[in-house]
């Protein structure tokens, strides 16, 4: 099947699948919708994809600071406007886009039926020295001097040294209307504005979401631990909770076709 890609309401979404419940796939930092494509392949004809860039990353707008209340403000405009506008639909969310979907389930709840949260907790999350690190290896790229993605790799592998996370990071890189490669991601807001990145899910006094949720964690990944749980179940008392063997903190990535299923029997169980 042919992914269709639009850019809808300002944000740029990909919808693959013609069938079945609608599921949005919101991304984590430095990624783009189409980072769920293994997992969204595995999952056809199961399900209706959209596949959503969302702001600072990929087709999507620049904005002048990164704010969760914002970005899922975005997300549940784009929703009523399109694929939720005759009721609720499936959200899944890694990391940071799963912190956008729980701030979307909170404040809008009439638009969220299930939710899905991949390796990331309401509170604080950890990662922020090694993302610190990753953005300032991506800013210190000399443009000026790549004409080609292997040129870029190059210079990043000084500092990143894992040909997978290099790929996945320079993923970023496009060539604009002049023909150089320049970044899609908002590099400088996202690096200022890291801590808001990791830090706690925003929520109105009392909020608090009724429908099924699963949280997804990563068997090699520290990002959800029980001492997290008491504060998802404030805000999502139907929490339940998977670890995913043989997967780091990008569970979608590692394991695609076991995400592909744990999500599909959520969706079905619940």
């Amino acid at each position: 099947m042919t992914p269709e890609t639009t850019p809808h309401r300002a944000l740029h979404t990909t919808t693959v699948g013609e069938q079945g419940p609608v599921v949005v796939f919101l991304h984590g930092l430095f990624g783009r919708g189409r980072n769920f494509g293994a997992t969204v392949r595995a999952m056809q004809p199961h399900v209706r994809a959209l596949l959503v860039d969302l702001p600072n990353h990929g087709g999507s707008p620049w904005t002048d600071r990164v704010d969760y209340a914002q970005m899922a403000g975005a997300v549940a405009d784009l929703l009523r406007g399109g694929v939720a506008a005759d009721g609720p639909v499936h959200v899944v969310g890694h990391s940071m886009g799963g912190k956008t979907a729980m701030a979307l389930a909170l404040a809008e709840p009439d638009l969220v039926d299930h939710l899905v949260v991949v390796d990331v907790s309401p509170a604080g999350s950890g990662g922020g020295a090694e993302f610190e690190h990753l953005l300032g290896a991506l800013s210190r790229i000399d443009l000026t001097t790549v004409d080609s993605l292997g040129d870029a790799d190059r210079q990043l592998a000084r500092e990143v040294p894992q040909p997978s996370l290099r790929g996945f990071l320079l993923q970023n890189l496009r060539r604009d209307g002049s023909g150089r490669l320049a970044w899609q991601a908002n590099l400088d807001v996202l690096r200022r504005d890291l801590p808001v990145v990791t830090g706690d899910v925003p929520h109105a006094d009392g909020a608090r979401f009724d429908g099924p949720v699963l949280w997804v964690a990563g068997e090699e990944s520290d990002y959800i631990t029980d001492a997290d749980e008491p504060l998802m179940r404030r805000f999502f008392p139907q929490t339940r909770r998977v670890t995913v063997k043989d997967a780091n903190h990008w569970v979608h990535s590692r394991q695609p076709e076991v995400f592909a299923r744990v999500v599909l029997h959520f969706l079905d169980a619940g």
